[in-house]
């Protein structure tokens, strides 16, 4: 009788880990990555201002890049998205104050949090343009290093500095996967739901784009998305 109870047990056993060992691999395999190169046939749009104030830390001069295409017509600086996915953790929002730039220009976060940093040692001011989460308007004194302050909705936030009027910078606030493009206009979005997804593209100065992938579990699905110019 023991060794029949013994038996049972093992049995027992192996089955639960068999069945646990399934229901791991299964969340494993629930979803993909998502690799999307977005490109732009046009010119960079780049804009050059004179600086004459706090020169020390922003230079004599100002470039703004509307447009950034690198080498091979890669656009950078689009957010890309997968509006219809829930889930998928990003990391906290951060953002720099450097050179009198936002480093990085485009911030993609998920509801929450952003850190707010002052690396110049210089009067900063953070203003935001938003509809569905509060406007922000405060200075950032250079003896205030970091600021938080809390986005809870999902939008795409503007954010400017009153004391250098050349500063721009972007905050998308995504519940979902998404990420930004580098400099070769590649964005690598992981954790989204196999089957058929609707990825969308965003650019300050193009607009919206979307297009259809179909992801598969446990794979780098790649597509690719060519702006086009207003």
């Amino acid at each position: 009788m023991r060794k029949a109870l013994t038996t049972i047990t093992a049995v027992a056993l192996l089955s639960g880990a068999a069945a646990w060992t399934l229901v791991a691999r299964a969340d494993a395999q629930g979803g993909g990555t998502v690799e999307v190169t977005v490109k732009y046939n046009g010119k960079p749009q780049v804009d050059k201002i004179k600086v004459n104030k706090d020169t020390q830390q922003c230079g004599t001069e100002a470039v703004i890049e509307k447009v950034a295409v690198g080498d091979n017509k890669g656009l950078a600086n689009a957010v890309v998205s997968v509006p219809g996915a829930k889930g998928g953790k990003l990391a906290k929002g951060v953002i720099d104050q450097k050179g009198c730039k936002f480093v990085p220009h485009v911030v993609v976060m998920n509801p929450g949090e952003l850190e707010i940093k002052n690396s110049d040692g210089i009067l900063h001011n953070i203003h935001t343009y938003s509809t569905a989460n509060a406007p922000i308007n405060k200075a950032q004194p250079k003896f205030k290093k970091t600021m938080t302050e809390k986005f809870d909705k999902p939008e795409v936030i503007k954010v400017t500095c009153d004391v250098h009027s050349w500063m721009l910078g972007w905050v998308a606030v995504t519940p979902g996967p998404a990420a930004a493009t580098d400099e070769n206009g590649v964005a690598k979005i992981e954790n989204v739901p196999a089957g058929k997804q609707k990825i969308e593209v965003w650019h300050e100065t193009l607009g919206k784009q979307t297009a259809e992938v179909d992801v598969k579990p446990g794979q780098v699905t790649k597509v690719a998305v060519e702006m086009k110019g207003k």
